[in-house]
């Protein structure tokens, strides 16, 4: 039987680059071959989330949602626009971070859906934020002297918004890479704009928890942590603030390591994709998990 990947992204109508990662991501995976179709659909782009399953002709198709935290978009809107009438939030058996796979027949198309949780809890996404951080160092062995901040939106409407970021720092300082690792907030306590409050490290990493750049990680973020006056005029990197060097990382998403989630979420649903996995970590990562899984 054959078999597709659709990766369900949120896209922007005002933000061309917000698409761009989950493209890149479909890419990757496309060339290993685990799948006989991969697809990508987006919320506020075309192809749309309702045409999402029509775009491919598998009988056995895994919806992977390209999103960070359960919630609205990943309960509610991705399995009503993919027909999933079957779907219940409760199939799923999460707190908040460990959702897994539920299989599902969609309503109109007959086929075989695994829809799996969102990429952002998944465990390999401490992986992407370890490889986040040597990236925009430039070291692969960056840790020791380091402060790492995981930083996500967090919001009073979703508490799963937060549950995410503090689920990857707390993995993330388990594992003594890192001095320190902080989880930081751009809309609660702690808040990014104090991000030298929350270390003593000379040397501070910041990753955003988001999928792609946009308005938060390219505009808000920078400022508000005092990397800059003007998004505009940009910033160094690292940047002295406050007597500390923020080496900022932009959205994690943005990570080629990230495709390793997105077919992680898949094994985790049935599909065979060792080999992809392996070739996946192999170009895009050091072949290693960081955190020893």
């Amino acid at each position: 039987m054959e078999e597709a990947l659709v990766i369900a992204a949120h896209g922007s109508h005002l933000n061309a680059e917000s698409s761009t990662p989950t493209f890149s991501h479909a890419d990757t995976i496309r060339v290993t071959g685990a799948f006989d179709e991969v697809r990508e659909a987006f919320w506020k782009e075309e192809p749309s989330f309702r045409e999402g399953l029509r775009t491919v002709d598998a009988e056995e198709v895994y919806l992977v949602p390209l999103f960070i935290s359960e919630g609205y978009f990943t309960e509610q809107v991705i399995p009503r626009e993919f027909r999933l009438d079957e779907w219940d939030p409760e199939m799923w058996d999460s707190d908040g971070t460990s959702a897994t796979h539920a299989t599902l027949t969609a309503d109109d198309t007959g086929q075989t859906v695994h829809y799996c949780g969102p990429v952002g809890t998944h465990d390999s996404m401490s992986d992407v934020i370890v490889q986040r951080a040597k990236s925009v160092t430039d070291d692969p062995d960056v840790g020791e002297g380091f402060g790492l901040a995981v930083v996500g939106h967090g919001t009073e409407r979703n508490e799963n918004s937060a549950k995410a970021i503090e689920y990857h720092a707390q993995r993330i300082g388990e594992m003594d890479r890192f001095d320190e690792v902080q989880a930081l907030f751009m809309d609660e306590d702690p808040e990014v704009d104090d991000v030298t409050d929350y270390f003593e490290s000379e040397d501070v990493v910041v990753v955003p928890l988001f999928i792609a750049d946009g308005y938060h990680t390219q505009e808000d973020i920078p400022e508000d942590m005092g990397l800059t006056d003007d998004y505009r005029t940009g910033w160094d990197t690292p940047e002295t603030v406050d007597g500390h060097d923020i080496w900022y990382a932009g959205a994690v998403g943005t990570e080629p390591l990230m495709a390793d989630v997105v077919l992680e979420r898949a094994a985790d649903a049935g599909a065979d994709v060792s080999g992809a996995i392996e070739q996946v970590r192999e170009e895009t990562g050091n072949g290693n998990p960081a955190t020893g899984d």
